[in-house]
């Protein structure tokens, strides 16, 4: 069979030109990266660096993320970010309030602000506080969204009603813990004393 005059040594020269290509690209021993590659990177024949998976940058000093970090994070090591305050997450993609949001409140960012948002009945930075709209009267304490814990001599809704252990007699009305506003002619703790005209 004829050869084709001049096709067999354009076809090695290609595969020569290949070669010093590849061997251009490949590390080897005359390969010499000034200052090294990072992170398991590999020194190029032409000085420059293939980094390795995780890792981008002339000398693949910085760390890749995938997907990226969010709200701010910043990529540490593949896979891993240091996220800024009110994110979390592998990704920084978590709102977190910091203490949590008690009392069925959810955590949210507004506008970059990360904050509780408060069930009804609920307010306070991490909806700690309930609300009592009536307000809670005499020291009572609002312990829950419309209930007040009333010191004792106290009762009702709003802590506004006093007690009288031994009841006011004669119309009269009990206006502290056992103490009595009685009606005239009577007088006395539970106005049982009839004053003299």
């Amino acid at each position: 069979m004829a050869r084709p005059e001049g096709g067999g040594t354009g076809l090695l020269l290609g595969l020569g030109l290949l070669l010093v290509g590849m061997c251009a690209l490949s590390p080897g021993p005359a390969a010499a990266c000034s200052p090294r590659c990072l992170h398991g990177g590999l020194c190029l024949g032409d000085g420059s660096c293939l980094c390795s998976k995780g890792y981008e940058g002339q000398r693949c000093q910085h760390a890749t993320c995938y997907p990226k970090c969010k709200n701010g994070g910043e990529c540490l090591q593949p896979g891993k970010c240091r996220c800024p305050p009110g994110y979390g997450g592998r990704y920084c993609h978590k709102v977190s309030c910091e203490g949590g949001c008690q009392n069925g409140g959810g955590c949210v960012s507004v506008n970059g602000v990360v904050k509780c948002l408060c069930a009804s009945g609920w307010t306070g930075s991490r909806c700690q506080e309930a609300i009592c709209p009536q307000g809670c009267r005499n020291n009572g304490a609002c312990v829950a969204p419309g209930i007040c814990s009333c010191p004792a001599g106290w009762v009702g809704r709003a802590c506004h009603l006093a007690v009288c252990k031994l009841p006011c007699q004669h119309g009269g009305k009990c206006i502290a813990p056992n103490v009595c506003r009685c009606r005239l002619p009577y007088s006395g703790p539970q106005c049982t004393k009839k004053k003299k005209e």
